[in-house]
């Protein structure tokens, strides 16, 4: 289609304003986090009792999921900081299991049973993945909500798609599944992938997950292998 000014090209949705995306990855992701921290061994749970974590995370995520059940498309203040307080629970105590398992491991009491080693150190790695990637989602350009109305232009995180709209529908724009699979991507290759991090924010956050991921990875598959040989 062309006009006198030449040929009609549509706004990419990511720059204009659109609904907001549907809450349930989200729920289903941080559920997720919660059911994995609450099935961990309570000696990587210390020294926050468990019940008072869990309890506070269920309590957000409620509260959070009541304020927009369907779709994130309004947010005040008070609900961006509740938010923003329940990723900082899951990653604070995430951060600390992870500390107390590779303690262990140097220490020689990780146990003499690969499974259950493997269990937790993939709880915990599965749980960073999907902290990281609710960190992603909440501070690329704003948030959802600025994102859905299209009030920030210049992106933190540049997916294929923006950078090339030729290859993607003109409704398209990044949701929760796409910083989902950038934290597991970053969390695999120690690196960024097809997802560029532009601004410092990102490219620190990408670079203590990536450390994270591999400290916990290399420490639990090395002891695991060394117990398996014996």
């Amino acid at each position: 289609m062309t006009d006198l000014h030449g040929p009609h090209i549509p706004v990419p949705a990511w720059l204009r304003h659109t609904p907001g995306e549907r809450r349930w990855p989200v729920t289903l992701s941080v559920a997720a986090a919660i059911v994995l921290q609450f099935l961990l061994p309570s000696k990587f749970t210390q020294p926050v009792p468990q019940w008072l974590l869990l309890t506070l995370e269920v309590g957000l995520l409620i509260g959070l999921t009541i304020a927009n059940p369907v779709r994130i498309e309004r947010r005040g203040p008070m609900v961006r900081a509740a938010s923003i307080v329940l990723i900082a629970l899951i990653t604070i105590a995430n951060v600390a299991s992870a500390v107390l398992l590779i303690r262990a491991i140097l220490e020689g009491k990780a146990g003499s049973d690969a499974g259950p080693l493997f269990g937790t150190g993939a709880s915990i790695w599965a749980t960073n993945v999907i902290a990281f990637a609710l960190w992603y989602w909440e501070f690329d350009r704003g948030g959802p909500v600025r994102r859905a109305h299209g009030t920030v232009r210049h992106p933190d995180l540049m997916y294929p798609q923006m950078a090339n709209p030729e290859l993607a529908p003109p409704d398209w724009e990044p949701q929760f599944v796409d910083y989902l699979y950038l934290s597991f991507t970053n969390a695999t290759a120690f690196s960024p992938t097809d997802v560029m991090p532009l601004a410092r924010w990102a490219k620190l956050t990408m670079a203590v997950q990536s450390a994270v991921s591999l400290a916990v990875g290399a420490l639990v598959i090395a002891r695991a292998v060394n117990i398996l040989r014996t």
